[in-house]
């Protein structure tokens, strides 16, 4: 029975792309053929299959999924978003020293969705990407945990404490001591902001930057060598965002806060 509900969903595109549709609720054949391109010629036969496996019911002219079917495709979901993220940038994820991700955290990395990779020329090699400045300019809320000194982010982490974002940053040792004394009047400004938390890590975190707004979620990793090459990851999906606060929130709880140099 496994075998041939294994070949009936993945052997046959618009039999998978169906009952991805009927994830959403219940159709009829016009709304099906409208969702999927398809004629109803090409579909019925498809139908009568997965009713025959008990995946799908019909109720007078509608389509909906079975208990069964419920089962079967929410548990297709997850594996099929990690098809999309891997093969959207597969180079850059066999690439990437993914360990410092918890791995339950890992093997949800289908929540990442709709993501890019960001690859910045030569002439910008170390500029921050204007994606990420962009956006972080138009988000109210931001956490961000900083693993290495990029001499850009003390006056724009120090820009927006003094404006009504609410932002938490958690920091290595090294980052730390670095922000007193290179910039130590943006280091007092995060201090001296009512809606900025500063939080110190004693330990290597082991992921270059993390940064999650309530508008996008941007991601550092070093690569299988232990080397930066300023690739990152960006997303903008909701799960992403939500994947991405779990994992700063990993790393936060074993930071403690300070409040002053």
């Amino acid at each position: 029975m496994s075998s041939s509900l294994c070949d009936t969903i993945w052997l046959s595109e618009k039999k998978k792309n169906l009952l991805l549709l009927l994830m959403e609720g219940p159709r009829n054949i016009e709304q099906i053929k409208t969702s999927l391109n398809v004629t109803a010629k090409a579909m019925m036969p498809q139908i009568k299959i997965l009713k025959k496996q008990e995946l799908i019911l019909q109720k007078e002219d509608t389509y909906e999924l079975s208990e069964i079917g419920k089962l079967v495709v929410g548990n297709m979901l997850p594996l099929l978003n990690t098809f999309e993220v891997i093969e959207e940038n597969k180079e850059y994820w066999a690439s990437r020293d993914t360990s410092m991700i918890p791995m339950d955290m890992f093997m949800r990395l289908g929540e990442l969705g709709e993501c890019m990779v960001i690859e910045p020329d030569l002439n910008h090699l170390f500029d921050l990407p204007r994606e990420f400045t962009e956006n972080l300019a138009k988000s109210r809320c931001i956490l961000s945990s900083l693993s290495y000194y990029h001499p850009l982010y003390p006056s724009l982490y120090s820009k927006l404490a003094k404006s009504e974002v609410e932002v938490e940053l958690v920091l290595t040792e090294s980052v730390f001591e670095r922000l007193k004394h290179d910039s130590p009047g943006d280091l007092q400004s995060l201090f001296d902001s009512e809606n900025t938390i500063v939080a110190v890590c004693e330990e290597s975190l082991g992921i270059p930057t993390i940064a999650v707004t309530d508008r996008f979620m941007y991601l550092c990793l070093f690569d299988r060598q232990g080397r930066y090459d300023h690739r990152k990851v960006m997303s903008f999906d909701e799960s992403a965002l939500r994947w991405g606060r779990e994992l700063f929130m990993h790393y936060r709880k074993s930071a403690r806060e300070v409040t002053d140099v």
